[in-house]
């Protein structure tokens, strides 16, 4: 009797793992506001309710929702090779996820891939989507993340209908805390501006540890690489208070990581919000409230939190 040989057939999955991963709740996608006061005032149940029966209404932008449109856009500069996927991860249940899902096909965004895990966190399924940022509303998911090691940050209101969408995605970061660790910082709340310039000097020569938001740099700089760099769809910038002598350990790292950081501003305690507003971010990250409560009402924002263990939390 003649034996088939059985042929074992390898299967490949959908590889994430080279791309820049963006996972992203609906509440930082949409501006579901008055949808969560429901929630938070009348109870789930109602909360349900409201989705199922306005599931065909078309939800308003919320302030990542710039972000994301802008950069699938890169996407169209390689349609065989995906390098931006965006996943849409929410504490809603799949019944109620039909009325987001619908407003995604309406904007044409370009969102293929979804976890909704019914009200439970959504810190553990980010590695396994191998998430580079994930971006919330709900600060306890976004703890959970940052807590996780994952680049994370919640997103503060913003509401300006007037916005332009641009051919190129602008995102700006602060330096200490969420580019780079929290060592410097912490010397400086701590010990005073003294000893923080004493500290930085005598370390120029040493390049400063990652901060939760090194490698998305280096993800984003990746991206970079592929164009000339007057063409590249992706601008970044650092936007710190910083200023000389400390800015030198700055920009040392920076080569020693082998980043691209297309503009830096060393702002020296000067406000921040007239130059990221100049600057044109789709998002800025910070991690001090005094800063994001002005640069929030010009453009989107986020906070950057810190480790639960982290010494800033207790200072």
């Amino acid at each position: 009797m003649y034996n088939r040989k059985k042929i074992k057939v390898k299967k490949v999955g959908y590889d994430l793992n080279k791309k820049l991963v963006i996972a992203i709740s609906s509440r930082a996608l949409f501006n579901l506001e008055d949808e969560n006061k429901i929630f938070e005032e009348k109870g789930l149940n109602d909360y349900y309710k409201y989705q199922i029966e306005n599931e065909d209404k078309k939800i308003a932008q919320g302030t990542g929702f710039r972000l994301v449109n802008n950069l699938l856009k890169i996407n169209e500069d390689f349609p065989d090779d995906k390098q931006v996927e965006v996943i849409i991860m929410s504490r809603n249940n799949s019944a109620t996820s039909l009325r987001i899902t619908k407003s995604i096909e309406k904007y044409n965004l370009d969102i293929q891939r979804s976890a909704w895990t019914g009200g439970n966190d959504i810190a553990k399924y980010l590695k396994p989507f191998k998430v580079d940022l994930f971006l919330s509303a709900n600060e306890e998911d976004v703890q959970n993340a940052i807590n996780e090691g994952i680049a994370s940050a919640r997103i503060l209101p913003y509401e300006n209908i007037d916005d332009e969408l641009s051919q190129q995605v602008k995102i700006a970061f602060d330096g200490d805390a969420v580019l780079f660790s929290e060592e410097s910082e912490v010397i400086y709340k701590t010990q005073g501006l003294e000893a923080f310039l004493e500290h930085e000097k005598m370390n120029v020569t040493n390049a400063m540890k990652d901060g939760p938001f090194a490698q998305l740099l280096r993800v984003i700089s990746n991206i970079q690489a592929k164009y000339p760099e007057e063409q590249t769809p992706i601008r970044t910038a650092l936007i710190t208070a910083r200023n000389s002598p400390a800015h030198e350990r700055v920009i040392r790292t920076l080569s020693d990581w082998n980043v691209r950081l297309d503009e830096a501003f060393f702002l020296g305690g000067v406000d921040k919000y007239e130059v990221v507003k100049a600057f044109g971010a789709d998002i800025f990250f910070d991690d001090q409230d005094v800063h994001l409560e002005t640069t929030s009402k010009q453009t989107p924002s986020a906070k950057v939190l810190y480790k639960e263990e982290s010494i800033l939390n207790r200072i």
